[in-house]
């Protein structure tokens, strides 16, 4: 088997910053998104909340009308 290749301080430099530069600016990048879809998730839960009242009402209302003897 062949042995391994030394490779270039230079090269091994550049992919631990390139590295430690993709972690920073994906901290970052999640600090600034988070907020945002925070936001969403809460929207999406009012939305759902009248959804399933509007949906309670419908329901209601058509279990009020199929209950009449005037059929």
């Amino acid at each position: 088997m062949v042995p391994p290749v030394a490779v270039s301080p230079l090269i091994k430099t550049a992919r631990w910053s390139a590295l430690l530069l993709g972690v920073f600016y994906g901290k970052q990048r999640f600090d600034y998104l988070k907020p945002i879809a925070e936001e969403e998730r809460r929207l999406e839960q009012a939305e759902k909340k009248l959804r399933e009242e509007q949906e309670r009402i419908y329901k209601q209302l058509s279990e009020a009308n199929s209950d009449t003897i005037l059929k």
